[in-house]
């Protein structure tokens, strides 16, 4: 299928449009994009910068994919984004190209939903099955783990790791890094709980979040810092979701963690 590109819209010489593209009014297409097969750019859709966007994305009005980052000590250096296949990003999102000091690269997998308003910054570290909610920002260097919901008006702060799973509620700032399938909510983000409801949507066995309940009663009120109960639980648990927890406790980090409150 040959694409589709509206008259008016701009497409720089050597930019990569795939087969059965439709390019709406007002776009413009900058001269390192590629585009995947099937992506659909409403009107008025910036796509800028070293930047991939994978099979069968949806880009809605007003958003700018690939921007510079929003960093004083970005020089122009060659930097890039890679957006997997199938993200839906709505109006007026935007999403920058990472820094050199961060490794180069932002990164989105796929099947992802941006929300309108919501940022992500350099050198982010997204994941699949992403919900970003409205107006919402994931500073530089954030991890953003497979399955996360964020909430609507949250801020993320630079560095931080969510874990598989996680929710975020809206109108939460999170300073540091949270558990995989946890929930934090709160204006400054104390972590509550674990994400129930999503466990159970996604078809966790039942024995699995028992076990997630209970790591987590131990990591609330065990003895020790929060570090030695996580090993604790390794040597204790057989669940592969709380030795999934336990490496995420365990791995390397520049944040502290949210504990549980």
């Amino acid at each position: 299928m040959e694409a589709r590109i509206h008259p008016s819209a701009v497409i720089e010489p050597g930019a990569q449009i795939g087969a059965g593209c439709v390019i709406g009014p007002f776009c413009h297409i900058g001269a390192q994009v590629v585009l995947g097969e099937g992506v659909d750019l409403a009107s008025h859709v910036v796509i800028c910068g070293d930047t991939h966007l994978g099979a069968d994305c949806r880009v809605f009005p007003f958003a700018v994919v690939g921007g510079i980052p929003q960093d004083l000590k970005y020089d122009g250096e060659p930097t890039r984004l890679r957006i997997g296949a199938r993200n839906r990003i709505r109006e007026h999102v935007t999403i920058n190209t990472g820094t050199a000091h961060g490794g180069g690269e932002t990164r989105i997998g796929d099947d992802g939903l941006f929300m309108a308003g919501c940022h992500i910054a350099h050198d982010a570290q997204v994941g699949d099955r992403v919900i970003v909610v409205n107006n919402s920002a994931v500073a530089g260097h954030c991890v953003i783990e497979d399955d996360v919901i964020i909430g609507g008006l949250c801020g993320i702060h630079q560095w931080v790791r969510i874990g598989r799973g996680a929710i975020i509620g809206a109108v939460t700032m999170v300073t540091h890094d949270v558990i995989p399938h946890g929930l934090v909510q709160g204006p400054r983000g104390g972590l509550d709980g674990l994400n129930l409801v999503g466990l159970k949507r996604k078809g966790v066995g039942r024995a699995d979040i028992m076990a997630l309940r209970a790591a987590f009663q131990a990591l609330k009120d065990g003895e020790g810092a929060f570090q030695d109960r996580a090993r604790r639980l390794q040597a204790e648990s057989d669940s592969a979701y709380v030795q999934e927890m336990v490496d995420f406790i365990l791995g390397a980090s520049d944040r502290q963690f949210l504990t549980p409150v």
